[in-house]
This record gives structure tokens, sequence and C-alpha cells, in this order.
């Protein structure tokens, strides 16, 4: 949306005037008074506000705050072997930049995080998107959400089985319904109407893990009656590698989004904590952004993303903010399988990083960084 295009006069004075604030802030006090500045700066803010673009008049108010723009993504919560490590953490780097490099050219937040996420769910090497974890039936139904820290729009999707990017129609119907969470046939059909490339046959890492699960529940060493211990037991069958992102932009806003193919082996129609808002997806201005991978029954009972939120709210720092959100989790479910893990970001653009699953990979980038910062595991919390 752009403001009295004509006023282009008054753009380029704005823009020419605009190092005056820094040159200012830095001249000797009794050139400028404090009264001059705040002067100086509400014009300029008028100008900007009132004939250029929206998006741009939010990076000068971040540029004033000073704000540094980065994104934090993840590639889910679990056993990481050894030799999976080095393609994980370059498949997070890579999305990483991916996203920065969207907002470096302008784009916000929610664009970001779309993005870097879309990355991942194309990569194969995932539990989202082409490289989706399958049903007991041998069937992947999808889900993703993305929401809107500035203004808390939000939008979610699940029960996918022919959509290429689960995290674009989540933005789709964000941006284009009065809905938050669409499923199912319905969801298919928005994609459709929108032209969202659908997804093509099941890649040979989601068809050979298919395998080995059967291969195990015909050989009796999966017992199924409790699938979340049977879980417990055989970590390198199960990869609980949900991706997801959250980001603060130039402006000062934060979004956060989150995609994966639920939980191996699920019973169809079953849906967990990505696609719930405040579940494994969150993001709000005044608190913070965060997104949840791992036992998504978990996450859901105790709305997690949200909780981390909160603890972000009332004072606590990203860190401490998922650490004890994690502590909570496992003294609640300390005799079933808890592996999860969290990311999370406040508003001034400190992190947070922990998980109670052996591994959670991830990778941040922001202004000043040559390559992103990437690992396979971050705080472990007992």
């Amino acid at each position: 949306m752009f403001y009295k295009a004509e006023g282009s006069a008054q753009v380029l004075a704005f823009f020419t005037a605009l190092p005056l604030v820094a040159v200012a802030s830095h001249h000797p006090r009794d050139s400028w008074e404090h009264a001059d500045l705040i002067v100086l700066t509400e014009t300029l803010t008028a100008c900007l506000n009132q004939y250029c673009c929206l998006e741009v008049f939010r990076m000068f108010n971040g540029l004033v705050r000073g704000i540094t723009p980065l994104i934090v993504v993840h590639g889910g919560a679990g056993t990481c072997p050894p030799e999976r490590s080095q393609p994980v953490i370059e498949h997070v780097k890579t999305a990483a930049n991916v996203g920065f490099d969207v907002m470096n050219r302008g784009g916000n937040a929610l664009d970001g995080v779309v993005e870097a996420v879309a990355y991942l769910e194309d990569s194969g090497m995932f539990n989202a998107g082409t490289g989706a974890a399958v049903n007991v039936l041998g069937n992947v139904e999808l889900e993703a959400a993305v929401m809107d820290g500035r203004t808390l729009q939000a939008g979610a999707a699940a029960l996918l089985h022919g959509i290429k990017n689960p995290v674009r129609l989540a933005h789709v119907i964000m941006e284009n319904t009065d809905h938050v969470f669409v499923a199912g046939q319905g969801a298919e059909q928005i994609a459709e109407l929108f032209n969202l490339p659908k997804r093509e046959s099941q890649c040979q890492n989601t068809t050979e893990k298919h395998r080995t699960y059967l291969k195990r529940l015909r050989e009796g060493t999966l017992k199924l009656p409790r699938l979340a211990s049977l879980l417990k037991e055989h970590p390198e069958v199960f990869q609980l590698e949900t991706v997801g992102a959250v980001a603060l932009d130039a402006g000062g806003n934060l979004a956060a989004a989150t995609s994966t193919g639920g939980f191996p082996l699920k019973l169809p129609g079953r849906i967990g904590d990505s696609p719930l808002i405040g579940c494994g997806t969150y993001a709000d201005n005044d608190s913070g952004a965060c997104s949840a991978t791992g036992v998504g029954e978990l996450a859901i009972r105790l709305v997690l993303a949200k909780t981390v939120c909160n603890h972000i709210e009332h004072g606590r720092t990203p860190q401490q903010a998922v650490k004890d959100a994690l502590k909570r989790l496992t003294l609640k479910f300390s005799g079933v399988y808890n592996d999860m893990g969290i990311i999370a970001v406040d508003a001034e653009g400190n992190i947070g990083l922990a998980h109670t699953a052996p591994n959670l990979t991830w990778a941040c980038m922001h202004r000043g960084c040559d390559s992103p910062t990437a690992a396979v595991t971050a705080e472990f919390v007992k």
C-alpha cells in the first residue's frame, strides 16, 4: 500500500534529511537541543507516513529503535545420526539465508519465515513437504501454520495430501480468507483457487521410511499399544523433524511459521500442534515469536508456543522462556516419550533455543553476519 505517490519532492526531501537524524544524535549538545531532535524526527516520520510505503515507514521506526533483523530456523527435534548432521546443517543454513535475503530485500518477517520454511519443505530432508512422514496407511497428511506478530493474523491448514508447500497455503488462508484454520478438501480447494503447486509423488526417502516402519511392525519389534513408548525404544526409526522459523524484521515486527508431516505412523485424520495457533506456532510483537517441534500431543496440552511467549511478555528472556516451558513439560510428562524442541525470538532480537530431544537442528542469520550460525544441538533440558 502506497500513499500519495505524487509527493515525490517531499519524498526526496525526506531521504535527503534522513541522515541528519543520525548525525544530530551524535552532535555536541550545545549545537542540537533535544527538542530539536524530537521535532526533526517527528517531522520526518510524518512526511514518510504521508508519502511513502507503509513498510518503509515501519523500517524507519526500526532504524530509530536500533533493531537488527534476524531469522532463526529449525529442522526439528529428535535423534540426528552423525552421518546426517552435516547435510541437515547445510539445509537449515540455506533456509536461514533464504529467509534473511527476503527480508534484506524489503520483505517483512512473515515473508522471511514463509520462504525459509518453504525451502525446508522442498528439500526432502525433513518431516515436512516433500520428505514428510507417512501415516499408518502409508499416506501423507501435511499441516502448517503462519502468524504475524504485528496484526495477530494467522493462517493454518491440515490434512493436506496434494499440496507442495503447506506453509504457502497457510499464508494464503491468512491473507485471503476470513478464517484462521482450514483443513482437508476445503483447504486443497483454496490451494487450487490460488494456483499453488501440487505435491508430486512421495520421495524415495519417505517411501523407504514407511517400509522400515512396516518391517519393524511385522517383526514384532514395534509394539503398537502405545506408539509414544515405542518411539522412545526406537528413536532411530522415527524422526520428528518438523520444520519452522521465527523472525524479527527491520520494522520491529515478529512472525512465526511451522510445517510438518506429523507423527510417524499416526492415525489418519490426526492433527498435531504445528497448525494449532498457540500450540506449535505463535507470534505477538508484544512478547515474542515461537515455533515448536516434537511430540505434538504434549505441546497441545501445554499450549506450548503461547506459554513461551507469555514468559517473554512477563520479563523472561527468550532463552529463559524456552527452558522454563520445557522444564514444565518434563515435569508434567516425565514418564512418557517427551522429545521436544523450541526456538523463539523477542522484539529486541534476543533468541531462545532449547530441547529435551537428543538433538535440535537450527540456524540463525542476522545483519552483520557473513553466514548463518548453525548446530544440531542447543541447550538440553532434562
